[in-house]
């Protein structure tokens, strides 16, 4: 059965040619490949981070929405771990 999850993700865009719509897009293909259907990708925009988190001072966020199956979240985030562009990833169902 098929659930609706948020994806909040915190992409490093430093030292990147490609722009970023087309790293936003990159995600979302490693995402659908792991499973996930696509409802709605917004773009939050660059935002300073409170301290220095790895020599970043900030990142872009992008906020999925998506279906997927359950057991599906698990491998979508081991598969973005391996991401160099993603800094930080967090998941939560919607009602």
């Amino acid at each position: 059965m098929s659930r609706k999850y948020e994806g909040l993700i915190v992409l490093n865009s430093k030292g990147q040619e490609d722009s970023i719509n087309d790293l936003v897009s990159a995600v979302a293909k490693e995402m659908e490949a792991g499973g996930a259907k696509m409802d709605e990708i917004q773009q939050i925009g660059r935002r300073k981070f409170a301290y220095n988190a790895r020599h970043l001072e900030g990142g872009h966020y992008v906020n999925y929405i998506f279906e997927a199956e359950p057991t599906a979240i698990e491998e979508i985030q081991n598969k973005l771990t391996l991401n160099g562009t993603v800094h930080l990833q967090h998941y939560q169902r919607l009602a």
